[in-house]
């Protein structure tokens, strides 16, 4: 059995997303999903970037089982704590190499999951086609993949602004774009890709959605980005820049 638990360096932080990013948990943004989902007893589903276990939680009471696994050992630290039962496990993996995790990727599962953690997973254009292969490879004949995630398009102001401060702070708009944490595609290109690897696609929607920030202390846009901005060095580096760098952002 080939495995491949360890991630990639844990730059999450429990408390920080919780303060600036519980929104991915609303109602609001999880009601579709979780009626596409249609939750059974007897389903088995796989939770591709669970986070901290949160979401899971949603669907757990109606389900016979679930495996959620994510790449930050400090957020599964988290959902074992919180919501870890008979029923419930959770492993770090880094999606990106799920294919090299047989005791996952075994046909079992009668439903894949993944809520606003594709865009994450997806950035490195190398593995892109091999996770979504290896979500395909997860599910039983007849199984059912549902995700949400941000689309082409997503939080295009606040991007814009980022990319522009680097590029003030001289380095070539070339690089301020490659240093982008997240991958955002098309709803076209979501379903070739997915109809590529072998999925039967049902709908792929685009759907534009206003997000309030959270107004927690540490929150709202600059806690926001603050926590994104980890898992890029160079715009770490412009959210800890303080006022005069925020300036340029805002």
């Amino acid at each position: 059995m080939a495995s491949n638990t360890e991630g990639p360096k844990d730059h999450w932080s429990v408390k920080a997303y919780s303060a600036s990013a519980s929104f991915v948990h609303s109602a609001k943004i999880t009601g579709k999903l979780l009626t596409s989902l249609d939750p059974k007893p007897t389903d088995k589903v796989l939770d591709v970037g669970c986070g901290d276990g949160k979401f899971t939680s949603n669907f757990l009471p109606t389900i016979e089982s679930v495996l959620g696994i994510d790449s930050s050992a400090s957020m599964i630290e988290a959902a074992n704590k919180d919501y870890a039962s008979p029923k419930a496990s959770f492993r770090v993996v880094d999606c990106r190499y799920l294919e090299r995790d047989t005791s996952i990727v075994n046909g079992s599962w009668d439903k894949v999951i993944s809520n606003a953690a594709l865009h994450w997973i997806l950035r490195d254009e190398s593995t892109r086609m091999s996770t979504l292969r290896a979500i395909h490879g997860c599910l039983k004949p007849g199984g059912t993949y549902v995700f949400e995630m941000g689309g082409h398009g997503n939080i295009a102001e606040v991007h814009t602004a980022l990319i522009y401060a680097l590029v003030q702070r001289g380095i070539t708009i070339e690089i301020a774009r490659e240093t982008s944490p997240w991958f955002f595609p098309s709803d076209t290109w979501m379903r070739n890709a997915l109809e590529e690897v072998g999925f039967k696609v049902e709908n792929v929607e685009l759907e534009y959605r206003p997000t309030k920030l959270t107004t927690d202390a540490k929150g709202g846009l600059e806690g926001w980005c603050s926590i994104f901005a980890m898992c890029s060095g160079t715009w770490l580096l412009v959210v800890r820049m303080g006022a005069s760098g925020w300036d340029m952002c805002a």
